[in-house]
């Protein structure tokens, strides 16, 4: 594998974890309105971009290989979770 195919593999992984963490942020941002105005949806896109990254990671650790959907839910809740503690947590 040359260095453009291994850049190319690595991205497709990590991608869906990013594209979803973007568009959780997003979705949250416009249900929320009032009360995530002062939270940057930056700011959510890598907290659980990373956080789904880590769930990616994590399962192909556990399961040996990607794709499984327990994997998925895995990656969702690495999302899911930074998200919510940084939208809804006491004291923001």
């Amino acid at each position: 594998m040359n260095p453009l195919d291994a850049f190319w593999h690595l991205s497709n992984f990590f991608l869906p974890a990013w594209v979803v963490a973007a568009l959780m942020a997003g979705g949250a941002k416009l249900l929320w309105r009032r009360e995530l105005k002062a939270l940057a949806w930056r700011r959510l896109t890598v907290w659980g971009g990373w956080g789904g990254s880590a769930g990616l990671i994590l399962a192909l650790v556990l399961l040996g290989r990607d794709g499984k959907m327990l994997g998925y839910g895995l990656m969702l809740l690495g999302i899911s979770l930074p998200q919510c503690i940084l939208s809804f947590r006491p004291g923001r």
